[in-house]
């Protein structure tokens, strides 16, 4: 925690500190005023005339309808429980919109008209009226309503109630009824263009379909995956057979040194009879020209006959060649005739050239089915995408028909519906007593003006009274050292205002040893013993600022304090305007200071013994200047003869701002003991006293506070003190305390 914060937390608890003191310094005065406050305050109440309330409740439900939500009548389909009443807005509450219609002036207004209240002066009561006596309050965690009515006729306050309710149902029934009509006549326009809509929607899917002959684009895309991979399978056998069929073929093409057209011609040509026909007689007719040539010459007739024929049977061979292959080939002769083995061999490399010539077209047509599908497949997910548009337009166009049908539905009912959206838990009945709300806020008007007025009276007498009130407030007015604080007896509590030199005429270390009081004068001695180590006391002036401080008490008390430890001591009286120690100490005051100084009476008679080395000389009759007799030759060697006779000199001077005697007398002794009262001497009085012992350069000892009371001081010091030194006193009243 930083210094600051600490500081200002100190200043937060002296401020609360002070002010319980004032509490308690001027608590008789507050109580005073506060009773006579709360006293006039009842007796204002005699003159109320008696006012009664008269109060009904309403329980709030759903609206009969809603036009924003998916439903127009209650369901749990909005996410709440049915029968919940919701607001437009998350953080308010619903039913405060209810309060303002039964609130509003046209409901009140047709209530005055139906009862027709009148006010004190018999005139038609105003809205402003009875809206003043009206109350209407949710009550809390629940959707019920308080309603309630004051007037001095309880007749007339149960009837006020009864009859808003009335209103406000009978308005809520129309209102519901009315704004369900409307909202359907909206709808049932609607219904035609909603119905136009699913149909345009349907439509254009349906002639999707069909032009891109769509039944099932996810079963389609199942099996066409299928598909392509068994049609990669049948490829890849179909390769591996066509690969086997060209290899076969190829060594066959080598062994009959054919092409396939060759070998098909061939093979058709040695299988035809009229070309096998026309070749056997062609061969025929070149053998006989063979032998005949080898006979005659080649213009021989034989010879040229059958060159001739020759002749024509290779025409005619060509031409049957011509027919049998339909085309004008020239096909050698040597291939026109086979033998057996060659034939085999054509015959099997044409099935083989057959075969891949299958194959191959196979081929190409998985190849063209597997492209096929491929090119499908891709354009399905478009297709699947513009498919899924259009069913959406389709599910909400249907949605929206279907709701909309649904709220004409609706509506049509709630147009005939009598229920409101409250109902009555309690109608109001005709109160029997009168309220007391008045009578209370009398009351407490009354105790707040008297807290008022009893603060303002303890401030104007705080600011008034200047006096110095705590140990604390003198300790930083004066700034010396406090030597000790002597506590207010009991018989000094009975008048602050009394004299603080008669109040007490006991002396306290003599008559009760083992008191408080007689242990902190036993403290003021140890430390003026202890104040300086270089130098012995011997002579003390004990003086206050003002009179009524108790300085001569004081002075006695620490006499006889000093005294008993064993140590020889004079107690002179040096206040020859107001004496106090012949009354203290019980003396006559015919011989005494006064005398002694002018030389009327000796010292050993004037001075009297009253406690074991304890003297004390009293004033002696007052003289016509009692500065000069002390501000003299005689009063200096008289106080030098008296330190040679005793351990220690007590003078009793007095007050400071009334003579000018203690500080004469401070010149001839070793300090000044002040003596401060709180609530004797004012703030002022101590500044210029304090300022007068400053300028003067005087030697001040230290402070004595004299009558400390518990009620002025902000800690348990005292408390605590009276605990250690009274035990069962302070047990006694523990036990009363608590016994009240």
């Amino acid at each position: 925690m930083s210094k600051n914060s600490m500081e200002s937390r100190e200043t937060i608890d002296l401020d609360i500190n002070r002010y319980l003191l004032v509490l308690r310094r001027r608590w008789i005065l507050i109580l005073s005023i506060l009773a006579a406050s709360v006293g006039l305050s009842v007796a204002a109440t005699t003159l109320l005339k008696a006012s009664y309330e008269a109060e009904a409740k309403l329980l709030f439900r759903m609206p009969s309808f809603n036009v924003v939500g998916t439903n127009l009548l209650p369901s749990n389909n909005e996410g709440e429980e049915t029968g919940d009443l919701r607001s437009l807005v998350s953080t308010q509450n619903p039913i405060n919109t209810q309060i303002e219609v039964i609130s509003s002036p046209p409901l009140l207004q047709r209530t005055i008209d139906k009862l027709q209240l009148k006010n004190d002066k018999g005139e038609p009561l105003k809205v402003e009226e009875l809206q003043k006596n009206l109350t209407l309050k949710i009550v809390g965690g629940t959707d019920v309503l308080r309603i309630a009515y004051k007037s001095t006729n309880p007749e007339e306050a149960s009837a006020v109630v009864n009859t808003i309710i009335d209103a406000y149902l009978e308005n809520d029934i129309l209102t519901s009824r009315s704004e369900a009509e409307a909202t359907r006549k909206f709808m049932a326009k609607q219904l035609p263009n909603t119905q136009a809509a699913v149909h345009k929607a349907e439509v254009a899917l349906r002639i999707f379909r069909q032009k891109n002959n769509i039944a099932d684009l996810t079963e389609e895309t199942r099996s066409g995956v299928g598909i392509i991979g068994n049609l990669d399978n049948e490829i890849n056998t179909v390769n591996s057979q066509l690969a086997e069929v060209t290899a076969q073929s190829n060594e066959l093409r080598q062994k009959i040194n054919l092409n396939s057209q060759q070998a098909i011609a061939v093979s058709t040509l040695s299988q035809s009879p009229a070309v096998q026909g026309v070749l056997t007689q062609l061969q025929e007719v070149e053998r006989q020209l063979a032998n005949e040539r080898s006979r005659f010459l080649d213009d021989n007739p034989i010879i040229v006959s059958l060159e001739a024929r020759k002749a024509n049977l290779t025409a005619l061979l060509q031409q049957q060649v011509g027919q049998t292959l339909g085309t004008q080939a020239q096909v050698p002769q040597r291939l026109l005739q086979i033998g057996e083995l060659r034939q085999t061999l054509i015959q099997n490399f044409l099935q083989l050239e057959v075969q891949r010539f299958g194959l191959t077209n196979r081929l190409a047509s998985l190849y063209n089915s597997r492209s096929a599908y491929e090119r499908r497949m891709k354009v399905i997910p478009q297709l699947a995408q513009t498919q899924r548009e259009l069913e959406r337009k389709v599910d909400v166009a249907e949605s929206t028909y279907q709701t909309v049908l649904k709220k004409v539905q609706e509506l049509q009912v709630a147009e005939n519906k009598t229920t409101p959206n409250a109902r009555v838990v309690a109608q109001a009945t005709v109160p029997e007593k009168p309220e007391s709300g008045k009578k209370l806020i009398f009351i407490a008007l009354g105790l707040t003006f008297g807290a008022f007025l009893s603060t303002s009276a303890v401030l104007f007498l705080e600011m008034r009274d200047k006096s110095l009130k705590t140990l604390k407030e003198i300790r930083e007015v004066f700034g010396y050292t406090l030597l000790g604080g002597i506590p207010l007896s009991t018989n000094k509590m009975r008048s602050r205002e009394s004299d603080g030199e008669l109040a007490s005429p006991e002396i306290a270390v003599r008559d009760m040893p083992h008191s408080l009081t007689s242990e902190m004068y036993r403290m003021i001695q140890a430390n003026l013993k202890f104040l300086s180590s270089d130098k012995v006391l011997k002579t003390v002036v004990v003086t206050s600022a003002v009179p009524k401080e108790g300085k001569s008490t004081v002075s006695a008390n620490l006499a006889a304090a000093i005294a008993q430890l064993g140590r020889k001591v004079l107690l002179i009286d040096a206040d020859m305007r107001v004496p106090s120690q012949h009354h203290l100490w019980q003396l006559t005051n015919a011989a005494g200071l006064s005398e002694v100084l002018v030389g009327q009476a000796e010292f050993p008679t004037a001075v009297s013994q009253v406690m074991d080395n304890l003297d004390v000389l009293t004033a002696g009759v007052r003289p016509p200047n009692p500065l000069a007799l002390l501000d003299s030759k005689r009063m200096a060697s008289l106080i030098d003869n008296f330190s040679t006779k005793y351990d220690f000199i007590i003078i009793d001077a007095p007050p400071l701002l009334l003579a000018a005697d203690a500080l004469t007398l401070n010149q001839m002794s070793d300090g000044i003991l002040l003596v401060v009262r709180p609530g004797v001497i004012e703030s002022s009085s101590a500044l210029t006293a304090q300022e007068m012992l400053q300028r003067s350069s005087h030697n001040v000892l230290g402070l004595v506070v004299n009558g400390i009371s518990e009620q002025s001081e902000s800690n348990s010091y005292l408390y605590q003190a009276h605990e250690y030194f009274n035990p069962h006193e302070v047990n006694k009243k523990v036990v009363l305390k608590k016994q009240i």
